[in-house]
């Protein structure tokens, strides 16, 4: 039988899961809602029930669904705000190229000192956006292709 392996880097934590591990969240899916799902967790020795708020419990039916798939699960603690630097690695652009978006107001920033800075959730925003354009460019090549 496999066994779940959990990898440890500097920048995050990826869960392989094994197929015990796919089987039985697959079977706690069968059993859940399709959304609305409500978790709680076993704390103190008495081992009773403590709630989980709905929005953490979304975020476990995620990694839950995820594992049932058979995918890989990472996870990766970032903080609420990016220095440039980070926001351009984030990005996969220059930070030149990050500047000139914040200057264009095409990304929201906001100063620290003399320091910019970014909040991660609008930089992952912008992440998500450009893959979507890019997917859409390719889709738009394609159906010229098909032409």
């Amino acid at each position: 039988m496999a066994v779940s392996t959990l990898v440890t880097t500097s920048e995050r934590d990826v869960l392989l899961a094994d197929e015990r591990d796919q089987q039985q969240a697959k079977a706690l899916m069968s059993l859940l809602p399709s959304n609305g799902a409500r978790f709680s967790a076993e704390a103190g020795e008495d081992g009773s029930a403590v709630p989980v708020p709905v929005e953490l419990s979304e975020i476990i039916a995620q990694v839950v669904q995820a594992v049932a798939l058979g995918h890989a699960v990472t996870v990766n603690a970032m903080p609420a705000e990016l220095t440039t630097t980070a926001a351009a690695q984030l990005l996969g652009v220059s930070r030149p190229t990050l500047m000139r978006k914040i200057n264009a107001g095409e990304i929201p920033s906001h100063k620290v000192g003399s320091h910019t800075r970014l909040r991660t959730a609008d930089v992952l925003k912008e992440k998500h956006d450009r893959r979507q354009r890019q997917l859409a460019a390719f889709e738009e090549l394609r159906a010229l292709e098909d032409d």
